[in-house]
């Protein structure tokens, strides 16, 4: 299952069903879980943990060092979930000692080619990632986020769940979820509307959605008005809880 023109460290830790393809390096710190598929010319060294089932396809780098003139070569981590899709010429970074450590990513999400996500990034599950999306260090994507294409998001930024960014949008600021973003910067275009009836949330819950955007974007209150009116909504519809736990943690602030 190991292409003999592949380089595995003799101390590398790999799964059962694991295939690795043809000039592909895999380093001594790297563990593979079961049934993962490495394409032709894939480099994973560092810290590097694999779940299981991920298919990572050729020129993709994972685990190498973080682009940041602090890192010193501690040995810091890159940990991937399963089920994870990661195409084409990626390139994911492993954590620094200034933040927790390490960068991860959680299970099942498509991450299309040359996308870059820097230094103690977290990401979530079922997200998706269109070609060239780029994060910056220290950036928190949430469950079902999409990202646009070419889609840039600045360092200590928050993607909350359900969003979606239009292509080639810049993220300044935090953006909350269930928002539909674009632009340079990236300001707030309602809700995710048709995501959100693709994962099964029932009219009801939309409704009370739109509702929450309208409060925090068009009903001219200021943000701790607004975050105080959506948190009381919330106790009638549970369906905002995760947006009102979104506006009350402090960031960069939220798109406007």
């Amino acid at each position: 299952m190991i292409h003999p023109t592949a380089i595995v460290h003799p101390a590398a830790r790999l799964g059962a069903n694991v295939r690795i393809g043809a000039y592909s390096l895999i380093g001594e710190h790297v563990e593979i879980g079961d049934d993962c598929e490495i394409g032709a010319h894939v480099v994973i060294t560092g810290h590097t943990r694999l779940g299981r089932g991920n298919r990572i396809y050729p020129f993709a780098s994972l685990g190498e060092a973080p682009q940041d003139k602090k890192y010193a070569g501690e040995p810091t981590r890159l940990i991937i979930g399963d089920g994870n899709t990661i195409r084409e010429f990626c390139t994911l970074n492993t954590g620094t000692v200034q933040d927790r450590g390490e960068t991860r990513i959680g299970n099942d999400n498509w991450i299309m080619a040359y996308v870059h996500i820097a230094h103690d990034c977290v990401v979530g599950n079922h997200t998706i990632f269109a070609n060239n999306a780029t994060l910056a260090g220290h950036v928190l994507i949430d469950d079902y986020a999409i990202l646009g294409g070419f889609t840039g998001v600045h360092q200590f930024c928050r993607i909350g769940a359900h969003v979606i960014t239009g292509i080639a949008s810049v993220v300044r600021q935090d953006v909350p979820p269930f928002v539909t973003a674009a632009g340079n910067p990236a300001t707030p275009h309602g809700i995710n509307s048709e995501g959100l009836r693709r994962r099964g949330f029932s009219p009801e819950a939309i409704s009370a959605i739109k509702r929450a955007y309208k409060t925090l974007y068009r009903s001219g209150l200021g943000l701790t008005e607004a975050r105080q009116r959506i948190e009381a909504e919330a106790g009638q519809h549970p369906v905002l809880k995760p947006l009102a736990d979104f506006l009350a943690v402090s960031g960069r602030g939220i798109i406007r």
